[in-house]
């Protein structure tokens, strides 16, 4: 308030680091877009030349380690077999019976409310238990909204950011022999609803 006091209004100005006409977030959303995907399509290439150098400086046999490890991951695949069959027949199940739109058309004004498309709903109902199922409700919102909506951005930053916790903790959990997982499930939650918010938040920061 001081600032403006002092300085006649045809003299203010706003630094550019803090989002000025020339600052990072004030670009138009095609040159956000642009810029995202110069700065992305360099990272690829830039981990298989990390990975390349490393096996050529690493003095261990990398490779026969490698070999060892897709051996180990093929007899735990085998003990995890019935867990996904148990864990797939159910998810099938909760699909088939409507529970996930019901629960969605519940839950639809407070996430407007909240900044959070109702749109997104049977993905974000989806995503903590199924891959599969979240990667259909993905595929359907890339279909009905376009692939450079802002709903579909917040759908890609959000199937990039998370994972299907409860089948991730089932699996590797009952893999041990662990069955009560204590704390891992809450904190896993926590940071999911935490990506949500903080995916939609980017997106209409870039995008919108």
């Amino acid at each position: 308030e001081l600032f403006y006091k002092k300085v006649p209004p045809q003299k203010r100005t706003r630094h550019k680091s803090f989002g000025g006409r020339g600052g990072l977030f004030k670009k138009s959303p095609t040159k956000n877009k642009k810029m995202i995907e110069e700065i992305f399509s360099y990272i690829l290439p830039a981990i298989v030349c990390l990975v390349g150098v490393i096996l050529l400086v690493s003095k261990r046999d990398l490779f026969s380690e490698f070999l060892d490890g897709a051996k180990e991951g093929i007899g735990t695949a085998i003990k995890l077999a019935p867990t996904l069959v148990a864990l797939i027949v159910a998810l099938k199940m909760l699909s088939a019976s409507g529970a996930l739109e019901f629960v969605a058309g519940l839950c639809s004004p407070l996430f407007e409310r909240i900044g959070v498309p109702s749109e997104l709903l049977p993905l974000l109902l989806t995503r903590p238990v199924s891959g599969s199922a979240s990667m259909a409700a993905y595929s359907e919102l890339l279909e009905r909204y376009g692939a450079d909506s802002f709903i579909s951005l917040c759908a890609s930053v959000i199937m990039g950011s998370s994972d299907t916790l409860v089948y991730v903790i089932a699996v590797y959990f009952s893999s041990v022999g662990i069955k009560k997982s204590r704390h891992a499930f809450p904190c896993a939650f926590l940071i999911m609803i935490f990506c949500i918010f903080f995916s939609c938040f980017i997106c209409r920061l870039l995008f919108k």
